[in-house]
Order: structure tokens, then sequence, then C-alpha cells
């Protein structure tokens, strides 16, 4: 009985934690908005609820009984939990947003998402990193509402909002004879294997081709390493990737970058997909 009456008095257990944390009745019913006598009055409904005093009153201070230390903690659980509970029934009453990008682009996914989430009403969103291939047969079978793709985009979508990654930086094993250069230029890759995307290849660049999977640059890295081929990796990868068996050298390729595009279903548009648009159009212009 006790269990079910603690349960439906929430309100009172809230109460409960204030007058522990301030140790005076008048400041925690200031706090809650509420009048003295009505926080008194919560109090004493909880403590014959659970049959436990709470509280030491006296004329001059408030002090919490051995049997009040022992319940805060699990009176402040169920105030977390009540808290989790609205937060989550908040998030999931809210439309959502499913959108797949590539692990490159994800500093903007994310400040899209925050976008979103500060706009009103606001709009959840789910991010799910995915490489190019995986992006695109979830958007197809309609698992995301839209996805950041390289260019050209499957025909089938719809795209906005280009954008372009600069390719200036080349991975090399640590042994190879390009690693100590301070720069690289095309005319010193003549006869090199270069690791390929499948969707783009390196325009401009000489070499043998080798085509590995879209956006998988950790993959692609790891067959540098091994001595596979040479990868044209963007900046943003080499801010971010420490590793002791690649370089990274820079590459002066003139105006080499990767282009992605928001790309959706045309059968699938929706308020939402729309404001979704809109954020990642602004979030481009307010870098």
């Amino acid at each position: 009985m006790h269990y079910v009456l603690v349960l439906l008095m929430l309100r009172e257990i809230h109460c409960f934690t204030r007058v522990a944390e301030r140790l005076s009745f008048s400041r925690a019913a200031a706090d809650l908005g509420m009048s003295q006598p009505a926080m008194s009055q919560a109090i004493t409904r909880l403590e014959r609820a659970t049959g436990v005093q709470l509280f030491q009153r006296t004329a001059r201070e408030v002090r919490l009984t051995a049997e009040g230390k022992a319940l805060l903690a699990h009176a402040r659980q169920v105030i977390d939990s009540a808290r989790a509970f609205t937060d989550e029934a908040e998030r999931l009453a809210r439309p959502t947003i499913h959108l797949a990008y590539p692990p490159l682009v994800g500093t903007l996914a994310a400040r899209i998402a925050r976008r979103l989430a500060s706009r009103t009403p606001a709009l959840g969103v789910e991010l799910r990193p995915a490489g190019r291939g995986a992006a695109a047969r979830a958007l197809a079978g309609g698992e995301v509402s839209a996805a950041i793709l390289a260019t050209p985009a499957p025909a089938q979508f719809v795209t906005a909002a280009r954008f372009h990654v600069t390719v200036d930086h080349l991975a090399v094993p640590v042994s190879h004879r390009l690693a100590p250069a301070a720069r690289v230029a095309p005319a010193d890759l003549g006869g090199q294997v270069l690791l390929t995307p499948f969707s783009r290849p390196w325009s401009g660049l000489p070499g043998r081709a080798r085509m590995v999977a879209d956006d998988d640059f950790a993959a692609a890295l790891d067959l540098v390493a091994a001595g596979a081929g040479l990868l044209p990796i963007p900046h943003l990868l080499v801010r971010t990737i420490k590793r002791d068996d690649v370089r990274f050298v820079p590459l002066d390729a003139g105006d080499l970058r990767i282009t992605y595009a928001l790309a959706w279903s045309k059968e699938r548009v929706t308020p939402e997909l729309m404001a979704l648009v809109q954020a990642v159009q602004d979030a481009l212009w307010t870098r």
C-alpha cells in the first residue's frame, strides 16, 4: 500500500527534496511558488502516507531525521525518473526527421539537428551515420527521411543545398617515398595507385585507380597503411585522424573537392522535410 501511495505523491516527494535541500519550509515554498502552509501540508501528507517522520521541526531549525536522510536519495531518483519520463514523452510526441549522413560531415549534421531542435515548434532529428551506398539504400527504402550524399546522387532522388569539401591532402604509408615531402603535386603521382571512390574518379590526377567504397575513409586508410594505394583526403579528416602508420602530406591538386547535397524522395515530401531543407541551407550560410 505504501508503494502505491508514494507513486501517486510525486508533488509531495518534490516538496520533500526541496525542503531537504533548503532546510527551510518557507524558502522551499518560495522556490516552488507555494505558500508555507501548503508546503507543510504536503510534507505531512507524505509522512502520513509512508508512516515515516522525515523532518524534526523546531522554532529555529528544520533537520532531516535519520529516516529522512535514508529516503532522500530514493526521492531524488523518483524526481529524476519522472523528469526523464516527461522529456522522453515530449521527444516522442514531436515530429522527427531521420537523416543519414557521411561521418565526414558529422559537424554539419549536428549543427542541423540543433537548429531544428531550437525552432518553434521543435523538430526532432535522428542522426544515422552511413556511407553513400548504405544511405542511398536507406533513403530508397523509406528508412530515413533524407540523406546527405556525395554527388552525383542517384537519379530517383531530389537534391538541394549543395556544398563542397576541399580535398587538399594525400594519405601515404609512413614508409612511402612521398611521406617526407613538404607538398605533393599531381606530377608526383605518375605510376602510383590512387584509392578512388566508385562515384567520383579524382579528376586531373594521374595514376592508376583502385576503386573503394564511397565515404568509407577509415577502411581506405587501412588500405593505405597496408601499401595498397594512396588516398586523396579532405582537410576535415586530417585534423581529426591520428595514425602512426599513415602520413598526411599537403596536396596541390587545384580545385579537387567532394560535392555533397541533401537528397530525398519526391514521393515522401512533408512539412518536416521542408523544414530540414531550410535548416541545411541556413547552416551552410552561417558557418
